[in-house]
């Protein structure tokens, strides 16, 4: 994509969200970190990418683990004030792992201490644009983006990318508000003036039209039938597990699943599915679709 040359975008892949560097005239802003498996790679990247400049600051959209993981080891290599959403203040402050869904989901991060927030509304000078934090609220309900006017770059998170948006975890987990924060976060987008978006995962993209439509139609299925979420959010917690660990022994799926609350609490929301018939249904449909491949009596990432 045509982006500013004060903008590079690092992109991770799944495991790892893409990181965002801004640069101004005698520093750098990045927005987003990783997960923290990948903390190590993060540092090579920005020590080549910086060039002997400093890290002046480092921006969350949102504190899920993909997205925050590196924030600790970014802290401690370069020193950097580090802000987040004011929503997610309460539980990073306490580091309740119930909250950030790490424990529940059985991903990792390390803990961090934040310098500052921000809102909804408020205005940033990043690379000597003018950008403007939004409100993003469905895949996680307190997540923002960053919209600059004057360049026509939306910098979404995951609230929206070239072919949908993150999970909607609040309907997941049994909160309100998903299906409704999504949608108006959709409408919101669709009303900005955008040539650019740089999504939370995958490239940068300019047919937004496209990615709207694409997105609303996936809203649409999942308010007209909920268990479909449920079964595409489980099989997207596997295959991110997966590629964390690289492989697993089929053997040792069921006491995986069961020692993450949320396969369970899921299933028993919407699908109702016997333990044997939710894993079988799981590791089909992954390998069908190329996420896994099972050899030996081993589940294997592709990812």
């Amino acid at each position: 994509m045509n982006l500013p040359q004060q903008i590079q975008v690092f992109e991770r892949g799944w495991l790892s969200s893409n990181n965002i560097l801004i640069a101004d005239d005698d520093s750098y802003t990045l927005i987003d970190s990783g997960y923290v498996a990948h903390a190590a790679q993060t540092l090579l990247l920005l020590q080549h990418a910086l060039r002997g400049k400093p890290l002046a600051r480092l921006i969350n959209t949102h504190c899920h683990s993909d997205h925050m993981g590196g924030n600790a080891a970014l802290a401690r290599a370069y020193g950097c004030r580090t802000s987040i959403p004011v929503g997610e203040a309460p539980a990073i402050a306490a580091w309740d792992e119930a909250r950030l869904m790490l424990g529940y989901t059985g991903q990792s991060a390390a803990r961090f201490v934040y310098d500052d927030t921000i809102a909804a509304g408020d205005r940033l000078q990043l690379g000597g644009l003018d950008w403007e934090a939004l409100a993003a609220p469905g895949h996680d309900m307190h997540a923002l983006m960053f919209y600059s006017r004057a360049a026509r770059i939306l910098i979404s998170g995951d609230a929206l990318w070239e072919n949908g948006f993150g999970l909607i975890f609040p309907e997941l987990i049994g909160e309100e508000g998903g299906y409704a924060g999504t949608r108006a976060t959709l409408e919101a987008i669709s009303r900005l003036d955008i040539a650019t978006v740089i999504p939370g995962h995958g490239a940068p993209f300019s047919a937004v039209a496209r990615a709207l439509d694409v997105a609303f139609q996936r809203l649409d299925a999942y308010e007209r039938d909920p268990a479909k979420l449920a079964r595409h959010g489980l099989k997207v917690m596997l295959s991110f597990s997966l590629m964390i660990q690289g492989r697993m022994a089929l053997v040792d799926l069921p006491q995986f699943l069961a020692d993450r609350p949320i396969y369970g609490d899921v299933n028993r929301r919407f699908l109702r599915l016997p333990d044997e018939e939710l894993r079988e249904y799981l590791v089909k449909d992954l390998e069908r679709a190329g996420a896994l491949v099972c050899r030996d009596g081993q589940l294997l990432s592709t990812g």
